[in-house]
């Protein structure tokens, strides 16, 4: 055989299956040729007319006049159409199945059928070299016709080739070649008889059916699938290539489904493959039969195999296969074959942005929707997946609802999974490419369909960003339980696969190369785990020389190293898709691969949205180094983008919107949203769940000072140089404080630590003082406290402190250390003291806007009996004043004031003090003892008084006559002395002079007694009017001063003299002192002088 011959064989072989589409049109005289051609019919019997007809016998005339048209009876290949269409197994009596065969089998093997060919087609043939080549005689060059047809111009000539395809080849054995390729194969496989008469010759499209099906099996190496033989493979796909036109011409299926085709495809016109395509999209209906379902599943697996099996894909992508190289001469023809690889190929152009024809756009839109739908079309999946489908998937056949179980098995929800399912079931999104369209994975369009009308109706059907959308609003009310389902297990394979985002590849195409050194789109890598390609750039996109991250060096094609960063449209990409897939832990490959055993091991019961994650940054120090490496890395970055935080952003979103809008709008955050979170996690937008999802990334942030974004950045160098080895954030910001303290108090030249970095300092002490849970060496000291004490007290706000200072003398030793500890650093620095600059914010704001952080409290206690001053703060306060003078190290103006006289005249109380406790506490809770039943029983009223105004001292000041105890008269004694230096240590005095201050002593500085004197001059002074309520308080003290001073003795010399210069009658005393120092003064002149005297008489002896 020459290589032409060999050709029209197999073409030879197609045209068995083939099937007439209309013989109306088909002009008289092309069939009046045949059948007055003596040859044709030369081995039938001779009748008495000239013309030998098919309806004449009488074999044929009764299943004639039943099935077939009265105007068909004149025309043997009319009549041979008619019962070849109408016919099934049990329609036509056998003895004209015979008489039909031998008529059929006369025809085609007489040498002057060629010649009828010849005549018709004599244009044709020589224009068409191959068919002109053909030797005669041998029943060849009707096939070279045939697989031409497409070429053929001539009307006459192309309906008679289509004519002589539909009923000449209508039967296998029919087909020249096809019986000496086949023969062996249908004996082993019992596909049916060759000898005439064992099986109805006409059902022999059957025989095709099941050598194809045979083919079928051997390629998904199903158990005991025998093996065909290449020669009748390639003849099985020839004919189903053959058949793709017209589905009568697949006599099998066109049987299988003739009924199907009446309910579903009625009004579709044959030819070009239409009918097969409308099938195949009703093939999963309910009414759709079982026996066309499954002819329909098989000539799917052919195309599978082969696309030229598909009519329609191969002629609308014929020329971009070209224009693609997508059928390559040196490649193998099993692969270029395979509809896989056309898909591959056509999909990698289309995702580079090359040109591809819409038609063909539209087929391999229909055949990726077809892979989706019926696992059983991927050979991979029903070979390596056969026990996850049988233990898992059995009975979810249809509209892609096995393909999904399949899916949700691979994401580790149902089971382990074999590594060869696993990739095969990559291996077919990849192909089926699910993520450029949604509507190709009809189970999950079917499940988010009401979703996609309502929360995404504002794009596009079938774009990209539909997924997108969808990802969105995972978890929110518009996402419906099975939507999220069918999401997250084809999610759960995009992720570890970048290319399968096709918005991601378009814009990032050039960094993975550049950067991560990727293939082409319908190329992979087995050296690349899942995931790799995004992992890479997440890190160059979060990557920057001004944050103080590393920079990638990579080395160009001239040697030279280079800084690469990702493209602005790369990194918003990356971006977008590291905060939709945060919400699932499965959909970070490297996480999930890392983690497996640790989420199994802390997290088995942390189920819902986000909170694997949150476990396993919990048990961080627990986990094992490959796991905590990976989440250490990705609670970094959060620190960074807090926006991949999903569920929280949406929970914060009232805040967002009020207080933190525009570091939200920026593209990345660099922790400034976080920043502002924390700032204001208590304002009233705040809800539940926003606070307790910041309070735990605070928590977390803690364990390694990476995890704050803001702090690493600004203090990474001073961390390198003055705390090295130290890694808790809690402890790298007590070494790093401590060093600025030390510095401060030494009055260092130049502080060691950086500007930059103490202003971030000052940051995270102040959000590590509003929760003690931020402070974990002083929160496990307390827990047990906590616990007795302030159950019922709410962590934030500092509460918590605030509660267990209250509570300072019932705490456990190591508590109230740690307490006692706390309380002298924010006494050093109030700015640390949470409480305070919350409950008096606007206060500092008002009276002490100038004034320097550590002298706030100063400047506070200075204005509390200001009319203008909040009462809330003003109590506040007045408990700080009440805990410095507790211990005068908890009152730094004191200790610096003090700090050589305390030594000098407390050594004894110096000695006997213990670490860390109160020195004078003892003795202030013992005075306090004893002067409680006074002022309970005097002064009631104002010691149940909740602002502390100074009514009980006033109280107190009044009945003094009437206190019994000495102790006690003394200390109010001691008071009113006090109050006669300084107005403002009589709050009840200031408060009704203040008018009166602000008019008549404003020049006047405080201290010294100054302004008390200005009133009491101002009160003598007849010109002047003070206010009654002045003027009765000045009154009254000038009477308590009266009569303190008869009360009280001078305790000293000083005592003495302020006595005297403050008495009404100083003048007076004054003179008299005068005047007896000058009479001392002369009696002592008089005195030496006479000693001088008695000196030289004894001298002169």
């Amino acid at each position: 055989n020459t290589p032409s011959m060999s050709a029209s064989s197999l073409v030879c072989l197609l045209l068995y299956s083939f099937w007439l589409l209309s013989c109306r049109s088909v002009g008289s005289s092309v069939w009046t040729a045949v059948d007055r051609n003596p040859g044709a019919g030369a081995s039938l019997p001779r009748r008495r007319s000239t013309v030998w007809k098919l309806a004449e016998e009488s074999v044929c005339r009764d299943d004639l006049t039943r099935l077939c048209p009265r105007h068909t009876w004149n025309n043997n290949l009319a009549v041979l159409e008619c019962l070849q269409d109408k016919k099934e197994d049990s329609e036509i009596a056998a003895d004209c199945n015979h008489l039909l065969w031998n008529y059929k089998r006369n025809l085609t093997t007489d040498p002057k059928f060629e010649s009828v060919a010849v005549d018709v087609c004599k244009t044709t043939i020589s224009e068409i070299k191959e068919c002109a080549a053909e030797e005669l005689g041998k029943g060849f060059l009707v096939s070279c016709l045939v697989d031409h047809r497409s070429n053929i111009t001539d009307y006459q000539c192309n309906q008679y080739i289509t004519k002589m395809t539909s009923i000449i080849f209508s039967d296998y054995r029919l087909i020249c070649g096809f019986m000496d390729k086949c023969l062996d194969d249908v004996n082993i496989l019992h596909c049916g008889s060759i000898s005439t008469g064992e099986k109805d010759v006409h059902s022999q499209g059957e025989v095709i059916a099941c050598l194809e099906k045979a083919l079928v099996r051997e390629a998904e190496e199903q158990p005991g699938a025998p093996a065909i033989k290449d020669e009748c493979k390639k003849a099985i796909m020839r004919v189903a290539e053959l058949s793709s036109d017209d589905f009568h011409l697949d006599r099998y299926l066109y049987f299988s489904c003739r009924d199907d085709r009446e309910r579903f495809c009625e009004n579709m016109l044959a030819g070009e493959g239409r009918v097969y395509k409308c099938l195949f999209n009703h093939k999963f209906e309910d009414a759709m039969s079982e026996r066309c379902r499954e002819a329909l599943t098989t000539r799917q697996k052919l195309i599978a195999q082969d696309y030229k099996v598909s009519y329609s894909l191969t002629k609308a992508c014929k020329s971009d296969l070209r224009k693609y190289h997508c059928t390559v001469e040196s490649m193998p023809r099993a692969r270029e074959a395979r509809l896989s690889y056309l898909l591959l190929c056509l999909e990698s152009a289309v995702h580079r942005g090359r040109v591809v024809s819409g038609e063909c756009q539209g087929e391999m839109m229909d055949y990726r929707h077809m892979l989706m739908e019926d696992f059983s079309l991927s050979p991979e999946i029903v070979l390596h997946c056969r026990s996850e489908i049988e233990g898992h998937c059995s009975g979810l056949h249809r509209k892609g609802r096995t393909l999904h179980c399949l899916m949700k098995v691979g994401r580790g929800d149902m089971g382990a999974i074999e590594p060869k399912c696993q990739k095969a079931l990559q291996t077919l999104i990849q192909e089926a490419d699910p993520g450029a369209d949604y509507r190709i994975d009809r189970a999950l369009n079917e499940a988010c369909e009401s979703v996609i009308q309502t929360a995404c109706k504002h794009i596009r059907n079938g774009d990209p960003m539909i997924l997108s959308c969808l990802m969105e609003h995972l978890y929110t009310e518009k996402m419906v339980e099975d939507c999220e389902h069918r999401l997250l297990e084809l999610q759960y394979f995009i992720a570890r696969d970048w290319k399968l985002d096709p918005i991601l590849y378009r814009k990032c195409q050039g960094d993975a190369s550049r950067l991560c050194h990727t293939h082409g789109w319908n190329e992979t890598s087995e050296m690349m785990p899942p995931g790799a390609v995004f992992s890479c750039l997440y890190r160059h996109a979060y990557r920057s020389v001004e944050q103080g991250r590393r920079v990638s060096l990579i080395t160009s094609f001239d040697g030279i190293s280079r800084h690469f960063f990702l493209s602005r449209d790369c990194k918003v990409e990356v971006q977008r898709i590291l905060h939709q897939r945060a919400l699932d832990v499965k959909l970070e490959p490297e996480l999930q691969r890392r983690c497996m055993t640790d989420l199994g091991k802390w997290c088995s019961e942390k189920t819902e949205a986000g909170q694997e994650l949150e476990c396993l940054q919990d048990h961080l120090e627990d986990l094992v180094s490959d796991c905590r490496d990976v989440v250490g890395n990705l609670t970094e970055l959060e620190s960074e983008d807090i926006q991949i935080e999903a569920l929280l952003m949406r929970a914060c979103e009232p805040v967002i919107q009020s207080y933190c809008h525009e570091v939200a709008d920026n593209q990345i955050d660099t922790g400034d949203l976080m920043e502002c979170l924390v700032q204001n996690k208590h304002q009233k937008e705040m809800n539940e769940k926003c606070a307790v999802g910041v309070t735990h990334f605070q928590l977390i942030q803690i364990k390694d000072f990476r995890f704050s974004y803001k702090f690493k950045t600004a203090c990474k160098e001073d961390v390198l140089k003055l705390c090295p080895n130290i890694k808790k954030k809690v402890d790298v910001v007590i070494c790093l404080s401590t060093t600025v303290r030390n510095d401060t108090l030494q009055d260092a030249k130049e502080q060691r630590v950086s500007v930059k970095c103490r202003k971030q300092l000052r940051v995270e002490e102040v959000e590590m003082s509003e929760d003690i849970r931020l402070e974990p060496e002083l929160y496990d000291s307390c827990k047990q406290d906590i616990n007795k004490l302030c159950q019922n007290v709410a962590f934030g706000n500092a509460q918590v402190i605030e509660c267990l200072k209250g509570n300072k003398r019932d705490l456990t030793q190591r508590c109230h250390q740690k307490i006692f500890k706390l309380q002298e650093v924010e006494s050093v620095d109030p700015e640390l003291d949470y409480q305070l600059m919350r409950v008096c914010k606007h206060m500092i704001r008002r009276f002490c806007s100038e004034s320097e952080g550590k002298n706030v409290l100063q400047c506070l206690k200075q204005n509390k009996n200001s009319e203008l001053m909040d009462p809330k703060c003003k109590q506040l306060i007045t408990k700080r004043q009440i805990t410095q003078n507790s211990d005068f190290r908890l009152n730094p103006v004191l200790k610096k004031a003090c700090k050589a006289d305390i030594p000098k005249f407390c050594q004894n109380i110096l000695s006997q003090a213990k670490a860390d406790n109160e020195l004078e506490g003892l003795v202030i809770s013992c005075l306090k003892l004893k002067y409680a039943d006074q002022i309970s029983k005097l002064c009631p009223e104002e010691a149940a008084a909740q602002e502390q105004t100074g009514q009980v001292e006033e109280c107190l000041k009044v009945n003094l006559l009437k206190i019994s105890q000495e102790a006690c008269k003394k200390e109010v004694l001691n008071m009113l002395k006090e109050s006669k230096a300084d107005i403002f240590v009589d709050p009840v005095l200031h408060t009704a002079c203040a008018l009166d201050i602000k008019h008549h002593c404003a020049a006047i500085l405080p201290g010294k007694g100054r302004q008390m004197s200005c009133l009491m001059e101002a009160l003598q002074d007849k010109r002047v009017r003070l206010q009654p309520e002045c003027k009765k308080r000045l009154q009254d003290r000038i009477d308590m001063w009266s009569y303190a001073a008869k009360v009280a003795p001078a305790e000293g010399f000083s005592d003495l003299a302020n006595q005297v210069f403050t008495s009404p009658s100083k003048n007076y005393i004054l003179t008299v002192i005068g005047a007896a120092v000058a009479l001392l003064f002369l009696m002592g002149l008089l005195c030496g002088r006479f000693t001088k005297r008695v000196t030289q008489e004894l001298k002169d002896r």
